[in-house]
């Protein structure tokens, strides 16, 4: 726990570490993420590694799908993929954003009680 006070705004550089961990572990739920769409483009569409990491970089930015895919399987992966990649890339801004939208509304807080 900080040594700072509930009435104080959290130092620069403690804040910058902190907002440093947030995209740190937004980094990694991304590239797991696309770890597993590649993975899955790769295996189940039988696309080459240089397309599946297209395509699954296209459905996780939420750009959509590149290439066509011929089986079911694939298919299912590729509807599972997506719906999988709309909640990450929520996710992913949701924990890089935390620590500023905690901030600013601390400073708000702040400001509202100090009139």
């Amino acid at each position: 726990m900080s040594k700072v006070a509930k009435s104080q705004l959290l130092p620069r550089r403690e804040f910058i570490r902190r907002l440093g961990w947030s995209i740190a572990a937004g980094t990694v739920l991304i590239l797991f993420s696309l770890t597993i769409g590649m993975v899955g483009y790769h295996t189940l569409g039988g696309l080459p590694w240089v397309d599946a990491f297209l395509d699954a970089s296209m459905i996780l930015s939420g750009m959509g799908p590149v290439s066509p895919l011929q089986s079911t399987p694939a298919k299912i992966f590729a509807g599972c993929y997506a719906l999988y990649s709309g909640l990450a890339l929520l996710t992913t801004a949701g924990v890089i954003l935390a620590p500023v939208i905690h901030r600013a509304l601390h400073r708000f807080h702040l400001e509202d009680t100090a009139q």
